[in-house]
């Protein structure tokens, strides 16, 4: 749930970009900070997992201006994605506000994708929360390995295996590029903000 300062005007989201190990969660995230003006963008915290290359978490406070007179802010947050992690997951997805979920298009990662979809959906369940009526935002990264020699998935077999379901918005990327990184984090943004103020700001207000 986001965090409400009614002193200080301020509201705080929450926005989890979630999936399997390796799909390019944090890469997502290191791409936009990269790009950001350091004035504009908050500090990156990051632990590193033991046996893992990726980053545990990082944080990343976005300034998009005020709503009915709040400033919001965006928090983002990357979860680890290999099996060993699941409790840590489920910590990271507490009060989350808005999902990404990056998918890998990799063959050989195609259970791995279903299965970790299936993982946010009951991770959230335990907190009380349906993935259905949630902003989330579905991602299809690597789009670059689409004209290699690696065997990739089509949009369309990645779009049966994740979003026959859901039906949400989603974005082709490459996060090493910075291909359609951008164009996920301001729909997953703009669909989080209106969740917010909808069903926690204007109740904290009245």
């Amino acid at each position: 749930m986001a965090l409400i300062d009614l002193s200080k005007k301020e509201i705080h989201c929450k926005i989890v970009y979630y999936g399997p190990g390796r799909c390019g969660k944090t890469t997502n995230l290191l791409t936009v900070h990269s790009s950001m003006a350091e004035k504009a963008r908050g500090k990156m915290l990051t632990i590193e997992t033991k046996g893992d290359r990726t980053l545990f978490f990082d944080l990343l406070p976005l300034n998009l201006g005020k709503i009915r007179g709040f400033n919001i802010r965006i928090q983002l947050y990357t979860v680890p994605g290999q099996v060993m992690y699941a409790s840590t997951r489920k910590l990271v997805l507490k009060g989350a506000d808005g999902l990404v979920f990056v998918a890998d298009p990799l063959q050989v990662r195609r259970e791995r994708n279903v299965e970790s979809l299936e993982d946010l959906r009951t991770s959230l369940l335990e907190y009380g929360l349906k993935l259905e009526e949630m902003p989330l935002v579905i991602q299809y990264n690597k789009r670059d390995l689409v004209d290699t020699p690696i065997p990739t998935l089509t949009v369309a077999e990645l779009e049966a295996d994740l979003n026959s379901v859901y039906k949400v918005k989603t974005f082709e990327a490459s996060a090493v590029t910075g291909m359609g990184v951008f164009e996920t984090l301001r729909e997953i943004s703009k669909q989080t903000v209106r969740y917010v103020t909808n069903k926690h700001l204007l109740h904290e207000t009245k």
